[in-house]
């Protein structure tokens, strides 16, 4: 038996992008409010009958919206280019620093319907990301 728990999160952020299409206005510092969500499978703990302690999930959750809500994403250590893509990795990244056993990792814009989902394999895990 497996269950998939997950939480969610939001931030709002500004970000330029380097682009070919829609060029000037990624240029442009702008900002966006993003949505994200951490999943993790897996088998409930026999004795706390938990996949994993939510609370546990949202403190770590929490350490990452504050190194990403109202900064300026091209200035955050680690993310690259302020991409949904290199969004997605540092979520993971981050939870798989606090040992958290992530599985999955998305981020999406609600109002301008773009989506983003990072799935990682054992391998993934493993290897660090």
């Amino acid at each position: 038996m497996r269950f998939e728990v997950s939480q969610e999160f939001y931030f709002d952020a500004a970000h330029t992008l380097e682009r070919k299409i829609e060029a000037v206005g990624s240029r442009r510092v702008h900002g966006h409010t993003y949505h994200a969500r951490a999943v993790v499978f897996g088998s409930p703990d026999p004795a706390t009958g938990m996949v994993v302690d939510l609370g546990q999930l949202r403190q770590c959750l929490q350490a990452v919206r504050e190194q990403l809500d109202h900064h300026l994403l091209d200035e955050v250590p680690g993310l690259g280019a302020p991409t949904m893509e290199n969004l997605c990795l540092f979520i993971a990244r981050k939870l798989h620093e606090t040992d958290f056993p992530v599985h999955a990792v998305e981020v999406w814009r609600q109002a301008g319907g773009d989506r983003c989902r990072l799935e990682l394999s054992t391998e993934d895990r493993l290897a660090g990301l």
